[in-house]
């Protein structure tokens, strides 16, 4: 007798981290974290963390009048930024030994801060991007392409723009959307193929727009095309 083939290790939008770092620079490679959000999904049970970290420089201006908090406010009431950065980092790596997909709104940015901050982060599980599948999926859409944008065209509500679990919260429910209401076929992906189909997507979306900006002779710097983490 035949052994039935094993069951395809497809994603579940149901079983979800969702992951967002507010931080004190654009930059990956130079960014620390002011706050960390992990909203975790799985079935019906959801739990929702946010820790705001003091990043141990000064947060510019620019960044603070992003997610409105200050050096002052980070220094007086935020826990020291390597604590922080460890537990997050863990958080990750237990969803994903639990079988959770990883759920990052501009995965490459995100995750690459925090490569930038441990030295040694790797993507050791699956990785879901909205942003990406929305680009792959529906490539000259007019218009931003912004986490608000892309919860008022999916019809998600954003509680608090940069709010780091706001920010988090929306990417799962634009997940959800995607994958149960708009292109139910990625749920019939394997995990591995779907990271595949993102990051070659991904690819060929930041080739193209390279190719386009040096075709009007406009810099290529930080077009950036590996994904889910900067090479």
């Amino acid at each position: 007798m035949s052994t039935p083939a094993a069951a395809p290790n497809v994603f579940d939008a149901s079983r979800m981290l969702s992951f967002d770092l507010e931080t004190t620079s654009a930059n990956p490679r130079e960014a620390r974290i002011v706050t960390s959000a992990l909203v975790r999904i799985d079935g019906s049970a959801v739990t929702a963390t946010e820790t705001l970290a003091d990043p141990g420089v000064e947060i510019p201006e620019q960044a603070a009048a992003i997610h409105g908090i200050s050096t002052e406010k980070a220094r007086a009431e935020g826990r020291p930024h390597e604590e922080v950065l460890r537990e997050t980092v863990d958080a990750i790596r237990q969803a994903w030994d639990d079988g959770l997909t990883l759920v990052v709104f501009n995965a490459p940015y995100d995750l690459s801060v925090l490569r930038a901050l441990t030295g040694d982060f790797t993507v050791t599980g699956p990785v879901y991007d909205p942003l990406v599948i929305d680009r792959a999926n529906d490539r000259y859409r007019p218009g931003k392409r912004n986490l608000g944008a892309l919860c008022e065209f999916y019809g998600v509500k954003l509680e608090n723009a940069h709010e780091a679990t706001a920010d988090a919260t929306a990417a799962a429910r634009i997940a959800w959307k995607q994958v149960k209401k708009v292109w139910p076929e990625l749920a019939r992906m394997d995990v591995g193929e779907l990271m595949e189909y993102q990051a070659v997507k991904h690819y060929e979306i930041q080739e193209e727009f390279r190719t386009y900006c040096s075709s009007r002779g406009r810099s290529i710097d930080g077009i950036n095309t590996a994904w889910p983490m900067i090479s």
